[in-house]
């Protein structure tokens, strides 16, 4: 048995702070946020951004996917190998592999150990 080498992790916060979509101190404001109330908040701004009008998207549907597209990519950034990736989620490391895969998020683990 092979001992895992750390990856260096892709961080969604260093990736959104080079594309100027946050800063450090959006990061501390959305800290003290939960979960709930950011994404509360999110979909009152796309609403508001269209008038009110988000009527007829499938919100309630996408939901898990988009919860499960958030969590793969959270736990990949934070944890030290795919491994610890899949730990973190609690599920096997092949049930990461796979949902990475079929999220679309597989080159996350592109040159990962």
């Amino acid at each position: 048995m092979h001992k895992e080498r750390p990856h260096k992790t892709p961080s969604v916060s260093k990736q959104l702070k080079e594309e100027n979509k946050i800063n450090d101190l959006f990061e501390i404001q959305l800290s003290n946020l939960s979960l709930e109330e950011v994404i509360s908040l999110k979909l009152e701004l796309a609403s508001r951004e269209a008038n009110g009008k988000l009527y007829g998207l499938p919100i309630w549907r996408s939901l898990p996917s988009i919860i499960k597209t958030a969590c793969l990519k959270a736990a990949i950034s934070a944890a030290n190998t795919p491994r610890d990736a899949a730990r973190f989620l609690g599920i096997p490391y092949s049930n990461l592999r796979a949902n990475l895969r079929n999220y679309g998020l597989f080159h996350f683990l592109k040159n990962k150990p």
